[in-house]
C-alpha cells in the first residue's frame, strides 16, 4: 500500500507524474483551487452577518482577514483527498511554482490538516519529465508564504474592487456588469482604440507604380518624388481631420487622381529610366528570444488565429503530458512564465542538435536573453521543448492538430533562438525619368527596395509572425543593378489609396500593450480577454476585439467619475505592490488598508460612497439630428441591449441598434437610417379564435405569439395579448386547431377531489404543466391536455415533486455534418432561446435571428466564435452554511504550516 501522497492540480498531470513514481506513491489531483473566499455574507456566522463588511467576506476591521470556504462543487474532491491521506506518512505538494500554485498548496494544508507525524514536502519543477520529477523529489523545500500572501492579497484586492464598484455600474448602466482591477483597464484600451477609429477621417491620395526590368528580371518601383518634392503617403495625413499634416522642414506634394493619370500616361512613353542612386547595406537579422507566455500567445494568434485562452489550454496539455505510444511525457516546460532563460542542460541539448543538423548555423557560444517585462514575476525558464530531439514530425501521430501547431511553434522558436543570425543585403534604388507635362518637363523619381538573404542562419527554422498581415515590400528581391544603368519600363499605373483607421486590438496586440504598461502577469492575460468577452464588453470578429456599446457606457461612468482608478499607471502600480509582497518587501495589510480605506489620500470605499449618488446616467452621443436639432443618443436597455433615442420627454423616438454594429460604425447617417426604418412586419402564423385577428410570431429568448393590435391600440399603449408556446415547437408547423387550443389556455381539467380546487393546464416558458393550488407538475406532452381527464391529472399530481428528465429537444433545423464541427449540427430551442449545437459546443443565436433562416455558414461561424471564446468563467456557486469556527494560525515563517486541530473559515495571520 502506498505510504506517500502526492497532490498536483490536474488529473492529466497526476497521470504523468504517477507513471514516474513507484508503488509507494499515490498521486491525486486537487482539480485547481479547493478553497475560495465566501461569495457573500450568507456563509458567515450569525453574529458577523450584520457587519458592514460582511458581503465582502473580508473582515476589514480586523486587518482584512479573509473568510474561506470549500465550495460545494469541490466538497467531493476534498473528501477524496482526505480519504487518500489516511495511512500516509508523507504528503508531497507538487502544485505549480507560481503564486496560484503556492496558494493551492497552502490551502491543501489548511483543509487536509495532516497529522504531526506526517512529513510535508513542497516540490517544484519547470517540466514534467522523469528526471525533473526525481530531482525535485530529492530537493524539497517549504511552502513560500510570501507567494501565498501575494496571492491572497490579489484575491482580496479583486474582491474589494469588484464588490465596491460593480453596484455603481448596476445602477447606472445595466445589471450583471462587473468592474475589475485588470479587466476594466483592458476594456478602456479597446474603447479608446474604437474612439480613435470613430474620430478618424479618411483621406485619399494617389501615386504611381512602374514595372521595370534588368537582365530579364522584373521588379516594381513606387513614385517617391516629383521634381525633388516628396509625394504624400498615408503617414502624412492627420487621422482626425483627413488633412495633410504640417511638418517642419518637409514639403510634400499631394497627388490627385487627374494629375496622377496624366503623369502615368506620360511616363509610359518616356525614356530613359536611369538608376540615379543605389544604396546596398549588408546587415544582420537576429533570432527572437525563446517564448514566454505573452509572446507565445501573440505568435499563435498571428499565425493560427488562436485566442490567448485557447493557446494556453493547448500548451497546458503539452506541459502536463501526452501519451507517446505507451510513455506519458510532458513535452514542454511550464507555460506561465515571463523568463527568457534556458537552463544549461537545455542549452547543451540545443547546441548538440544544431551542431548535428545545422552545423553552419551553430554560434561560438550560447545566446542569452534578458526579459524586458516590467516587474518580471517568478523565475522560471522560458517555454521550451523538454527534449529538442523530439522533432514535431516525429511525434505528430500522437498529437492533435492544435497540439502539433503549438508544439511546432515552440520547438522552432527555441531552436532558432540558439542559431546564428541571418545575413541580409538590403538594397534601395532611385530610378529617375523625365516626362512632359502641360507645365513643362517634370522629373519623376521612383523608389525600388529589396532584400536578399545572403546567409539563412536561424531563418532555416523559424520566422516570427507579424501583427500586420500585409507583406513587407522591402523583402522583394531586386536584380543586380548599377548606378547610371538604364532599366527597361514595362508599364506605369496610377494607384489610388485611402488612409486606414487605427487597427482594432487583437489578442496579440492587446496582450502586448498590457505587458508594455506593466498591467497583468503571465497567468492572467488569457483570463482577462475571456472575461471581457464573456461579460459582453467585447465581441470577437475574426481576430479583432470589437467593444460593445455597453463597454462605452461603462467606461463613461468609470472614467468620468473614478479617473484615478482608470489610470493605467495606477493599475500597474497595484501589480508592482503585489510583486513586492511576493518578495517579502511590502506589508500586505498596510497596502490593503491604504487602498481601500485610505491613508492621506482617499481610499476606494470613501471615494465611491462620496461620488456614487451624483453620477449621471451615461449616454453614447451619436450627434445632432439635422432637421430637429435634437441630440441622438445610444442608451442601454434593461436587458443590456443598446437602443437609439432622440427627443425629449413626451416626444422621444427609439430605434434598435443591430447587435453586429460596431460603435465606430454608428455614424450620424447610419443613426438617421435606423431611426427612419420602419419595423419589418411581423410574420403571421394563424388567427386568434376569439378576435379573429392575426397571431404574430415574436422571438425574445424563444418564440411566442402576440395577438395583432390596431393602430389606435398601439398609439394608446394598450398592452398586447401574448400566447405562450411549448419549447422545441416550430410555430410555423402548428395547425389552426393547435393554435386555437393554445390561445384558449389555461384550460380547466376539472376539480381536485381531494382539495376541491380547480386543476388547470398551462403552458409556460419551460413547458406544459398542471396546477392545483400550490401543487404543480410537469407534463411532457402538451397535446395530452386536449383529452386529459381528472383521474389522469390526479395521477400526475400525486407523483413526487421533482423535475422529470426531459426528452431530447426536437431540432428546429438540421444541417448534418459540417466542416470543423464535433458532430451533427442542429438548431434547438433552449431555456434561454434558440441555439446552434454540434453536441460539444452550444452557441446562442443573436437576438432577432430567426432559427428557420440560419444558414450553414452562419451556424459554422457561431460555433467557431463560441469555441474560440472558451468556457464561460461564470459558474454557479452553491455554498454550504457555515457556523462560527475557531481560527487556525497561519505560519509566519516560510515553513509550511502544521495546522492546529481546529478548523476555520477565516484565515489568521
Amino acid at each position: 500500500m502506498a505510504k506517500k501522497l502526492v497532490i498536483v492540480e490536474s488529473p492529466a498531470k497526476a497521470k504523468t507524474i504517477g507513471s514516474y513514481l513507484g508503488s509507494d506513491y499515490e498521486v491525486q489531483a486537487s482539480v485547481g483551487h479547493i478553497r475560495d473566499l465566501m461569495p457573500n455574507a450568507k456563509g458567515l456566522p450569525d453574529e458577523l452577518r450584520k457587519k458592514w463588511w460582511s458581503d465582502y467576506a473580508v473582515d476589514v476591521d480586523n486587518d482584512f482577514e479573509p473568510f474561506y470556504e470549500v465550495p460545494a462543487e469541490k466538497a467531493a474532491q476534498v473528501r477524496k483527498l482526505r480519504e487518500a491521506m489516511k495511512g500516509k506518512d508523507t504528503l508531497v505538494l507538487a502544485t505549480d511554482e507560481d503564486r496560484e500554485g503556492e496558494a493551492i498548496s497552502w490551502h491543501l494544508l489548511q483543509v487536509l490538516k495532516p497529522g504531526k507525524n506526517v512529513v510535508i514536502k513542497r516540490i517544484a519543477f519547470h517540466e514534467i519529465t522523469k528526471d525533473a520529477i526525481m530531482r525535485a523529489m530529492d530537493n524539497p523545500r517549504q511552502v513560500d508564504t510570501n507567494l501565498v500572501e501575494a496571492q491572497e492579497t490579489r484575491r482580496i484586492l479583486d474582491r474589494l474592487y469588484g464588490y465596491t464598484l460593480s453596484p455603481v455600474l448596476w445602477s447606472r448602466v445595466t445589471k450583471n456588469l462587473s468592474a475589475g482591477r485588470v479587466q476594466s483597464p483592458a476594456v478602456k484600451l479597446i474603447v479608446e482604440r474604437e474612439i480613435a477609429r470613430r474620430n478618424f477621417r479618411s483621406a485619399s491620395y494617389w501615386d504611381l507604380r512602374a514595372e521595370l526590368s534588368s537582365d530579364g528580371q522584373r521588379f516594381a518601383a513606387d513614385l517617391k518624388s516629383i521634381d525633388g518634392v516628396r509625394v504624400a503617403s498615408g503617414n502624412n495625413f492627420d487621422d482626425t481631420t483627413g488633412e495633410l499634416k504640417a511638418e517642419k522642414g518637409q514639403k510634400v506634394v499631394l497627388l490627385e487622381e487627374a494629375r496622377a493619370r496624366l503623369l502615368a500616361d506620360a511616363a509610359r512613353d518616356a525614356r530613359p529610366y536611369k538608376i540615379t542612386r543605389l544604396d546596398a547595406t549588408e546587415g544582420q537579422e537576429r533570432p527572437a528570444a525563446p517564448f514566454m507566455t505573452t509572446t507565445l500567445q501573440q505568435d499563435a494568434n498571428r499565425k493560427f488565429g488562436f485566442s490567448a485562452d485557447r493557446t494556453m489550454r493547448i500548451a497546458q496539455t503539452l506541459y502536463e503530458g501526452v501519451d507517446l505510444g505507451g510513455e506519458q511525457v510532458g513535452l514542454i516546460t511550464y507555460m506561465r512564465t515571463d523568463s527568457l532563460t534556458l537552463s544549461n542542460e537545455a542549452l547543451g541539448r540545443l547546441r548538440d542538435l544544431i551542431g548535428r543538423d545545422y552545423p553552419d548555423s551553430l554560434p561560438d557560444k550560447p545566446q542569452n536573453y534578458t526579459s524586458k517585462v516590467k516587474n518580471a514575476q517568478e523565475a522560471h525558464e522560458a517555454i521550451r521543448p523538454t527534449d529538442p530531439n523530439r522533432r514535431p514530425q516525429q511525434i505528430a501521430k500522437f498529437l492533435s492538430e492544435d497540439q502539433l501547431k503549438v508544439y511546432t511553434l515552440i520547438w522552432q522558436r527555441t531552436v532558432a533562438s540558439q542559431m546564428k543570425p541571418a545575413r541580409v543585403l538590403k538594397t534601395e534604388a532611385d530610378v529617375t525619368v523625365t516626362v512632359p507635362t502641360p507645365e513643362g518637363p517634370s522629373t519623376l523619381t521612383f523608389l525600388a527596395t529589396g532584400k536578399q538573404i545572403l546567409f539563412e542562419g536561424f531563418l532555416r527554422v523559424y520566422s516570427e509572425g507579424r501583427d500586420d498581415d500585409a507583406a513587407d515590400p522591402k523583402e522583394r528581391k531586386l536584380p543586380r543593378l548599377e548606378k547610371g544603368q538604364e532599366v527597361e519600363p514595362h508599364g506605369v499605373e496610377a494607384l489610388g489609396h485611402q488612409t486606414k483607421p487605427p487597427a482594432r486590438y487583437t489578442d496579440a496586440t492587446l496582450i502586448k500593450k498590457l505587458e508594455e504598461q506593466g498591467i497583468g502577469r503571465p497567468s492572467t492575460y488569457a483570463s482577462i480577454i475571456s472575461v471581457i468577452v464573456d461579460r459582453g464588453y467585447v465581441r470577437k470578429v475574426g481576430k479583432q476585439l470589437v467593444p460593445s456599446f455597453k463597454a462605452f457606457l461603462t467606461m463613461e461612468v468609470l472614467e468620468k467619475n473614478f479617473e484615478e482608478l482608470m489610470d493605467l499607471g495606477f493599475t500597474a502600480r497595484m501589480d508592482e505592490a503585489l510583486d513586492e509582497i511576493s518578495e517579502g518587501r511590502a506589508n500586505s495589510k498596510r497596502y490593503l488598508h491604504d487602498f481601500f480605506l485610505g491613508d492621506g489620500k482617499k481610499g476606494l470605499k470613501p471615494m465611491v460612497d462620496e461620488r456614487k449618488r451624483e453620477i449621471p446616467y451615461p449616454a453614447f452621443i451619436v450627434g445632432v439630428h439635422p432637421e430637429t436639432n435634437e441630440q441622438i443618443l445610444v442608451r442601454n436597455g434593461k436587458d443590456g441591449s443598446p437602443f437609439l433615442q432622440v427627443g425629449e420627454e413626451g416626444n422621444k423616438r427609439y430605434a434598435n441598434v443591430p447587435e453586429d454594429l460596431a460603435p465606430a460604425d454608428l455614424t450620424l447617417e447610419k443613426a438617421l437610417e435606423l431611426l427612419n426604418q420602419k419595423a419589418a412586419p411581423a410574420e403571421s402564423v394563424g388567427f386568434d379564435p376569439t378576435t379573429g385577428r392575426q397571431l404574430l410570431l415574436k422571438n425574445r429568448q424563444g418564440f411566442y405569439l402576440e395577438v395583432e393590435r390596431t393602430p389606435e391600440e398601439i398609439e394608446n399603449k394598450v398592452k398586447p395579448t401574448w400566447v405562450s408556446l411549448p419549447p422545441n415547437v416550430d410555430p410555423r408547423q402548428l395547425s389552426q386547431e393547435d393554435l386555437n387550443f393554445l390561445c384558449n389556455l389555461p384550460k380547466t381539467v376539472g376539480k381536485n377531489p381531494e382539495t376541491n380546487e380547480p386543476i388547470l393546464f398551462k403552458v409556460g416558458k419551460f413547458g406544459a404543466y398542471i396546477e392545483s393550488g400550490t401543487e404543480r407538475r410537469t407534463v411532457e406532452d402538451w397535446r395530452r391536455a386536449e383529452s386529459m381527464t381528472v383521474d389522469e391529472a390526479m395521477e400526475i399530481l400525486r407523483q413526487p415533486k421533482f423535475r422529470t428528465a426531459r426528452s431530447a429537444p426536437a431540432a428546429l433545423k438540421e444541417f448534418g455534418e459540417l466542416e470543423g464541427a464535433a458532430g451533427p449540427v442542429r438548431v434547438l430551442s433552449g431555456r434561454f432561446g434558440p441555439y446552434v449545437t454540434d453536441g460539444e459546443t452550444n452557441a446562442t443565436l443573436p437576438r432577432g435571428m430567426d432559427p428557420a433562416t440560419v444558414t450553414e455558414e452562419q451556424a459554422q461561424e457561431l460555433l467557431r466564435a463560441r469555441r474560440e471564446a472558451g468556457p464561460s468563467t461564470k459558474k454557479k456557486v452553491v455554498r454550504k452554511k457555515s457556523t462560527a469556527k475557531a481560527a487556525a494560525a497561519k505560519p509566519k515563517t516560510k515553513a509550511a504550516a502544521k495546522p492546529k486541530a481546529a478548523s476555520t473559515t477565516k484565515k489568521k495571520a
